[in-house]
């Protein structure tokens, strides 16, 4: 029976397909071409829409809101400077594969190319940074439109769809069919492996006497962390993150070495050189995970490339077994492949001994404990102690977000996060301000859990305002501030790369940052030593309130060890607080 066709305006459309999808939160701000859906959304208690200060930051919200609950974000913006203030946020989501749809205003279609008032070109402006872009020029296509647009930023590799409404567009009536599920002929995800492909990298694996997995934001995405683990303990294989991977596997497991790369810990990027098969999941290769000296990373192994899009395959390194496909399926398949193989060695009377290889593991692990444990005692900074006091004090189920640069890599090496979708960081774009919000969109996706950003001091200005946004909508995230005057990680490599010549660099003193949340409504306290964060951080949750803990830190204090410019993963530099393993 033909489905009755229903007479709506596009603005009513847009949020009827909205319901459809599961959107149950928006972050925006409105404009003059986006009335008529602001108006459809007045009064409307089925999709929460948060008011936010500055479109970036709706966009980061958006970000932080997907990487937690696993559905796509959503971000709104006006027409010109709304959708063009969008563009930071978009880029940095399609760079760490986090699905966000985005929806702008645009000018009526008959003013678009006349330079009209708030005009900007964002289906070409904003094309670079996403993964598909629409331009609406029909009513009638929105059923469809709105559909695909989630449908592309959900599955395969996950991005930004963005879908631009102009204002004709959204006011005119027509009569359609809702909940359209046409998609593109194209486009056609490839999510299953390859068997011959998997057969081969089972038997790579199992013949390795070195393996070592590498794990990427690809694992949390599917959610294969319990595979990742499984697979890791059949193999007696150690498992090093990217940063996006971060909590792809605890981080206390035996076999978790920890994030490898220019700022990651020396073991795991030890591991990778020394590895004879190294298995990468759901990752790019970037040059902050490999280096500059490719001939450094992994030079005697077997590599076996598992990732969802075709594009990374020997794009960044030249890999011997590539599979296109889900982490989690091909996870999955590669288990049952090396478990068949197991069994046909057994009934041949064949075998391997990797205990000298899983033993080397566990010394490794336990240097790193040991590096964590010293953190207080010897050579270790007050950056160091704080981050060490926050991961001691907040639970496995708490959530971390961090803005970028020296207090990022400080949590990327010290916070021990023990579950996926628990530590959120802005990797490829590395956008300073991006904590902040994100922190916001993982507190509406998680409200009962505890929702930290580990922030500098010049990064959280970027994007402070929304303090205003977490004030307005009870929304009680926790800031704490590593306070050192300066643009930190800038001022790293100033002192260490360019003969202490600090240009530019200092923040000074000039924002009281307890001041600062105050005057927003938020809770504030200021602490100068990491054994006073407990009960600072005590306060800052029980008060309910947005709040912010101002860390006063040494201006000197560094991130290491870390990869040099231009180095390898042998090459790191400030490794002498580590055990030679």
């Amino acid at each position: 029976m033909r489905k009755e066709k229903v007479k709506l305006t596009g603005a009513e459309i847009v949020v009827e397909e909205l319901k459809n999808e599961g959107v149950e939160v928006a972050f925006g701000i409105p404009g003059g071409v986006l009335l008529d859906l602001y108006n459809v959304l007045y009064g409307d208690d089925t999709i929460l829409h948060i008011l936010m200060r500055h479109e970036q930051c709706a966009a980061h919200a958006a970000d932080g809101y997907a990487r937690v609950s696993g559905n796509p974000g959503v971000c709104i913006a006006t027409s010109g400077p709304g959708a063009t203030n969008l563009v930071t946020g978009l880029a940095n989501a399609n760079m760490d594969s986090a699905p966000v749809v985005a929806l702008t205003g645009q000018v009526l279609t008959a003013a678009i190319g006349t330079n009209a008032f708030q005009e900007a070109s964002t289906f070409t402006i904003t094309m670079p940074v996403t993964k598909h872009n629409f331009m609406v020029k029909r009513t009638e296509d929105l059923p469809k439109v709105i559909h695909n647009a989630f449908y592309i930023a959900n599955t395969g590799r996950k991005g930004v769809v963005l879908v631009d409404l102009p204002k004709d567009v959204l006011a005119t009536r027509v009569e359609v069919d809702l909940h359209q599920r046409e998609t593109f002929a194209g486009y056609k995800p490839r999510t299953k492996p390859n068997k011959a492909q998997i057969k081969k990298a089972a038997e790579a694996l199992a013949n390795a006497e070195r393996p070592v997995i590498l794990a990427g934001g690809g694992v949390i995405s599917t959610d294969a962390a319990e595979e990742l683990r499984h697979l890791a303990e059949f193999l007696g294989a150690p498992v090093v993150t990217t940063l996006i991977g971060k909590g792809a596997i605890p981080e206390d497991h035996p076999f978790s070495l920890g994030m490898a790369g220019m700022h990651g810990r020396i073991y795991a990027n030890r591991v990778i050189y020394e590895c004879d098969a190294l298995l990468a999941l759901g990752t790019r290769f970037s040059d902050r995970l490999t280096g500059w000296q490719l001939d450094q990373f992994a030079p005697d192994a077997k590599l076996i490339h598992v990732d969802i899009d075709a594009a990374e395959i020997n794009k960044n390194i030249q890999v011997d077994i590539p599979i296109v496909g889900d982490a989690k399926l091909t996870i999955a398949d590669i288990i049952k492949s090396l478990e068949k193989k197991k069994r046909a060695d057994m009934n041949a009377g064949k075998g391997k001994n990797l205990s000298v290889w899983v033993q080397r593991i566990k010394e490794m692990h336990s240097a790193c404990d040991e590096c964590i444990k010293d953190v207080g005692r010897t050579g270790s900074s007050i950056s160091d102690r704080f981050i060490k006091e926050i991961s001691a004090i907040l639970d496995d189920n708490a959530i971390v977000t961090t803005e970028v640069g020296q207090c990022q890599m400080f949590a990327a090496h010290y916070y021990i996060t023990k579950k996926p979708r628990t530590f959120i960081s802005s990797g490829g774009l590395g956008t300073m301000g991006f904590g902040f919000p994100a922190a916001i969109g993982a507190k509406v996706a998680a409200p009962d859990r505890k929702v930290l950003d580990i922030a500098g001091d010049g990064s959280f200005l970027m994007t402070c305002q929304d303090l205003a946004t977490c004030v307005e909508n009870d929304i009680p995230v926790v800031v704490c501030i590593f306070n050192n005057c300066y643009l930190g990680m800038v001022r790293q490599w100033q002192e260490l790369f360019f003969d202490k010549k600090y240009s530019h660099t200092c923040l000074g003193r000039t924002t009281d940052f307890v001041k600062l949340v105050e005057a927003f409504g938020g809770y504030g306290e200021r602490v100068e030593k990491p054994e006073e964060l407990k009960d600072a951080l005590h306060n800052a949750f029980a008060s309910g309130k947005p709040a912010v803990i101002d860390m006063i830190v040494g201006w000197d204090d560094k991130i290491l060890p870390m990869i040099p410019p231009g180095g390898g993963l042998t090459g790191m530099i400030g490794t002498e607080r580590c055990k030679n393993i």
